[in-house]
């Protein structure tokens, strides 16, 4: 089977930008306390993370074949077929996700955006009634995350299509050239980065150092505890 062009650079793009986003506010929330003007970041890249997720489901519906939820592949037997060829005879190729990344895609990004909402309530003046939520969010999608890994990488050794490069290149082995998308679509790519750095500075403008606070959309977001904002003000 040859190499084709099956997922976009939007796609791609979102990609990286969604798993860099989640290490940095995970790593923040997990090694530096909440007390900490560094802690802001962490709320910061929930913000941002939660923007992306937005653009995401939008691309999901719009986009090309294989950006579309629709080619998700998300009903139970052939789920449950996926995990029997892992460990047995296997005769089938995807030329977009198998049903195991077709799950754990809809997953993370329904973790995402639940973890973006909840953040957001947080803030807003709720911390201690969502505080278990979104920790418990948190963590579902670290587990997500380090299942999809090793999904992934046992994937590849197993049925060597390129699976783990895919989301750099965009290409995977197909049985086909008719099963490629027609373009990388690098004018929404260009969109996608540019609405991305648009929304950073609006919340980089609205972000007060010296309240640690963040004026989004009419709301007025506390990103620090009130010992923080003490001792900014000293």
């Amino acid at each position: 089977m040859r190499k084709t062009l099956v997922y976009d650079l939007p796609t791609r793009i979102f990609h990286w930008c969604f798993v860099g986003l989640f290490i940095g506010a995970f790593s923040i929330a997990k090694t530096v306390d909440d007390e900490s003007i560094v802690f802001s970041y962490h709320m910061i890249a929930g913000l941002l993370m939660g923007f992306i997720v937005g653009l995401r489901i939008i691309w999901g519906v719009v986009g090309p074949r294989y950006a579309r939820f629709s080619s998700f592949e998300l009903r139970p037997p052939p789920l449950l077929d996926y995990f029997k060829s892992l460990f047995g005879p296997h005769n089938r190729s995807w030329s977009g996700r198998n049903p195991a990344s077709s799950w754990s895609g809809l997953i993370m990004l329904a973790f995402a955006a639940g973890l973006a909402v909840t953040g957001f309530l947080m803030t807003s003046g709720q911390k201690e009634t969502y505080e278990d939520l979104h920790e418990l969010l948190a963590n579902g999608f670290l587990i997500t995350v380090i299942l999809h890994v090793a999904g992934v990488a046992h994937h590849g050794i197993r049925y060597r299509d390129g699976m783990g490069m895919s989301m750099i290149d965009g290409k995977k082995q197909t049985g086909s050239p008719e099963e490629a998308i027609k373009s990388s679509k690098p004018i929404t790519a260009v969109l996608f980065i540019l609405l991305l750095g648009l929304f950073s500075n609006y919340l980089f403008i609205n972000y007060n150092l010296r309240e640690n606070s963040l004026s989004i959309f009419g709301a007025q977001l506390k990103l620090g505890s009130s010992e923080n904002l003490n001792r900014i003000r000293r």
